[in-house]
């Protein structure tokens, strides 16, 4: 069976702030016949230009039966889907099981790349994850909770590492976050939970391991916030030898 022309496509749809959605996935919804996103996550101005006659349903509470019955009544009329995501599709965005049975279906879809919410934290924060000297690791996790994690990755063992470290889904267990953490950083190693990144209800609480847990509690954050950690939220750090003028590389000679 030939494959039918790209009808679907699993676009990221970036943190929060619609300007932060790619030029390419912007167009794709704007052109799109069927648009599908998650109402809880995605804000709702990311697909607010839609052409006239375009079918808008939320996903928020649909299993994913009922979603891919969506997309595959469309695809079946001929029309162009765009399966909205937030951030990137790749992190945590339960996209794998969605294009398995587009490829069962030999059904041709693209992802498009977006921003993800831990990038977005970074720049609120002002923050660099690779700093020299400090850091040149970065791990995306979560704690284990109702969704358990393979063995060798709980967040103790994660810890270990002394990365930098962004932890999701899981401020609403702030305190066994912290437990778990200090098998690995020490009690003063600053921490940062940011909700919302770049929505304009964003949040933004800072402090240790030592106290993040009583601050997160009191500003209320129960929800689609980060937990980042590291000495890369510190001051201390090496500077970069990309532009060290006695560093040489392809594009310039060092002073001697």
């Amino acid at each position: 069976m030939e494959k039918v022309k790209k009808t679907v496509y699993f676009i990221g749809a970036g943190p929060g702030d619609p300007e932060l959605i790619t030029v390419k996935g912007a167009r794709i919804i704007r052109e799109a016949d069927t648009v599908i996103y998650t109402g809880s996550l995605v804000n709702p101005r990311v697909v607010g230009q839609l052409k006239e006659g375009c079918s808008l349903y939320d996903s928020s509470g649909m299993t994913l039966e009922e979603v891919m019955e969506i997309i595959l009544r469309a695809v079946e009329r001929g029309e162009t889907v765009a399966r909205v995501h937030t951030g990137d599709p790749s992190i945590y965005g339960a996209v794998r099981e969605q294009v398995d049975i587009l490829e069962s279906q030999e059904i041709s879809y693209e992802i498009v790349p977006g921003v993800s919410s831990f990038l977005s934290a970074a720049a609120s924060l002002g923050k660099e994850y690779t700093l020299p000297g400090v850091s040149q690791t970065v791990i995306l996790t979560r704690v284990e909770g109702r969704t358990p994690v393979p063995q060798g990755e709980k967040l103790r063992d994660l810890a270990g590492h002394g990365a930098s470290m962004v932890i999701f889904l899981s401020v609403q267990m702030i305190e066994k976050v912290v437990e778990e953490l200090l098998f690995g950083y020490e009690k003063d190693t600053p921490v940062a939970v940011v909700q919302r990144a770049s929505w304009p209800e964003e949040k933004v609480i800072t402090g240790t391991l030592m106290d993040i847990a009583s601050r997160v509690k009191e500003a209320k954050i129960d929800r689609t916030a980060l937990i980042l950690i590291g000495r890369f939220l510190g001051d201390e750090y090496e500077l970069s030898r990309l532009y060290d003028k006695a560093f040489s590389h392809g594009y310039r000679e060092g002073e001697k």
